[in-house]
């Protein structure tokens, strides 16, 4: 349950007086803050009262999907490019040494 004094999770034995403070975690909720909180609520010395299990469970895009799309609507947009033509423009310029 959630301590109502400082907001933290604490392990109780749940009861017919406590049942409506009892925490019901959601792995698929928006909010990080819940799983956060379970993964920092262990006892050391016995591990009687560590949660294991999924805390966090939420899909996300792929960075490489994102890119591949980023990269077709440029295409889209302004053409498949030209990197001889672009090296030979105006735009580029010569480092020395």
């Amino acid at each position: 349950m959630r301590d109502p004094a400082s907001a933290d999770l604490k392990v109780v034995t749940a009861s017919a007086e406590n049942e409506a403070d009892v925490l019901v975690h959601d792995a698929h909720s928006a909010s990080l803050t819940t799983a956060f909180a379970l993964s920092r609520l262990a006892d050391p010395d016995t591990l009687h009262h560590t949660p294991i299990g999924v805390f966090r469970s939420a899909e996300w895009p792929v960075y490489d999907t994102l890119t591949a799309e980023q990269m077709e609507a440029a295409v889209a947009e302004r053409g498949p490019g030209d990197l001889a033509a672009l090296l030979c423009s105006s735009g580029s310029w010569t480092v020395s040494v």
